[in-house]
């Protein structure tokens, strides 16, 4: 039996589990959860990484407890970034994807190098909250800790940084930034130079599955695991949740659903062509050497943001009740886009949505039930919407759906996302990000030998909920709808717009 500790980060709270493989079956526990809470300073929102890495170690030092640990992984959200002086010090707090200062900034940066140029080289869909804009945006803004730093580490390689000193940029987190060419493997020093970025800041960058070191000794000291080894996962959470996926048919489509909602299909190498760039589609690395063809959707942050407005107001309502409140909500009301920008920022989000919807035409949803079945209804719409891109983009009409992650929990999500594309949804493992990090530790490791090795544990160890398509007339009529109103407005900036 090897048991490993993987650390997940999601952009509402993290988590520290403990996952057990006996060769044949895995099983996982958590051991720590603790929230992920950005905080805003004189107009800036940034990340609070210190609290993340005490919250690490606790967790970690709670997985010692069940025994010898082998090795230890961290994946997170993908585009973010630290930045580190000469002498390995954090310079300042990471700045949010979230943050305003990217506003406006994507129109500066094509008119120095085109966005189709930007495109072929680095295969990446094309959105404010990428790294390569949001460098753009701190160049242009003479931000004095870009000037200064002497390394660039995005939000996971950090955190391994801390706990085993080695700096790298592990490969499926790299692949978001829009500053890898997907053909060539390697940073696209040429386009960072001609924006006149600093590429010496990027660190050498390693495959998934690969062992950095044992624990520094301070931190091996703070977690008690004083035999375990930093190894680096698929450090991007959804390149750890695809890997998870237990495909069953070549070329069937699967989402990732939980903050965000990425929609994609696993391919063999990159496909960069003027329809993936019409499409808005991005090309992101996997395990084993698969490409991720993927379109981020807006996901259940929509829901988490409603329910942290009504509870600002004195209504507090958890997740569940949510759901059954919009179980109980008239079906196929209320449709939006749910990519709109006036979506992306936090606050007011129940009132933004129902100015969003009288907006396209649609009727203004007037309960907490109404607003999250609009949500729910309209990401499944958006799903499809997604999945009929990818289709054309490929010449492959997926034979069935998989949904994995927080999102294949939510039965109404998944039996909506089945009735919406008229494809069997197989829903699970919910914990597919945790599963897939675990899977690359354990590959690491030498205890299994390929993708395809891991993902036949996963067949083993979890079975999926399945969901057939139901009332698809009706769902027809309301997907012609709803691409009615994609149609309303400017496709430029709708696309552009998402975050």
């Amino acid at each position: 039996m090897t048991t490993m500790a993987a650390v997940d980060l999601g952009a509402q709270s993290g988590r520290v589990a403990l996952g057990a493989l006996d060769g044949e079956r895995l099983s996982v526990s958590e051991v720590h959860r603790f929230p992920n809470v950005p905080v805003q300073v004189r107009g800036t929102l940034y990340w609070d990484p210190l609290r993340l890495f005490d919250e690490i170690q606790a967790g970690l030092s709670a997985a010692a407890t069940s025994g010898d640990v082998a090795s230890v992984g961290v994946d997170s959200w993908g585009v973010d970034y630290g930045l580190l002086d000469a002498d390995g010090r954090l310079i300042q707090n990471p700045v949010h994807h979230r943050d305003r200062r990217t506003d406006g900034v994507m129109d500066a940066l094509f008119a120095e190098v085109p966005a189709r140029e930007i495109y072929e080289r680095t295969g990446i869909q094309l959105m404010p909250i990428n790294t390569l804009v949001q460098l753009y945006a701190a160049a242009r803004a003479d931000e004095r800790p870009l000037e200064i730093a002497q390394t660039l580490l995005l939000i996971p390689d950090l955190f391994h940084f801390w706990l085993s000193g080695v700096a790298t940029s592990e490969y499926t987190n790299a692949s978001t930034t829009q500053c890898l060419d997907p053909r060539a493997q390697a940073w696209a020093t040429e386009l960072l130079e001609r924006l006149g970025l600093p590429s010496r800041v990027l660190p050498e960058l390693v495959r998934p599955a690969t062992p950095l070191g044992p624990l520094l000794p301070e931190a091996a000291e703070r977690t008690r695991l004083r035999r375990a080894v930093v190894v680096v996962p698929a450090t991007h959470d959804t390149a750890s949740a695809v890997a998870a996926v237990p495909f069953r048919q070549r070329g069937s489509a699967y989402i990732s659903a939980g903050t965000w909602s990425l929609v994609g299909m696993e391919l063999d190498a990159p496909l960069i062509t003027d329809e993936s760039f019409a499409a808005n589609l991005t090309n992101e690395g996997g395990m084993d050497g698969t490409v991720r063809l993927l379109k981020n959707v807006n996901g259940l942050w929509l829901v988490n943001e409603c329910q942290r407005a009504w509870a600002e107001e004195g209504t507090a309502l958890g997740f569940d009740e949510l759901v059954r409140l919009a179980e109980a909500a008239p079906r196929l009301v209320s449709l939006l886009d749910p990519d709109e920008a006036t979506l992306m920022q936090r606050g007011s989000m129940p009132e933004r949505i129902r100015q969003s919807c009288v907006q396209a035409g649609e009727p203004a949803p007037d309960s907490p039930g109404a607003v999250v079945r609009c949500i729910v209804e309209s990401l499944a719409l958006k799903y499809r919407y997604t999945i009929e891109l990818l289709a054309d983009v490929t010449g492959t009409t997926p034979a069935e759906l998989h949904i994995v992650g927080g999102g294949s929990r939510n039965a109404l999500l998944c039996q909506c996302t089945a009735d919406a594309t008229g494809l069997q949804v197989l829903a699970g493992p919910e914990e597919a990000t945790v599963v897939g990090n675990l899977l690359g530790q354990a590959i690491a490791l030498g205890e299994l030998g390929s993708l395809e090795e891991a993902r036949a544990v996963v067949r083993v160890s979890f079975e999926p909920r399945i969901f057939e398509p139901r009332g698809h007339a009706e769902w027809d009529a309301a997907y012609a709808r709803f691409c009615g109103l994609l149609r309303g407005m400017d496709a430029t900036e709708r696309e552009v717009a998402v975050p």
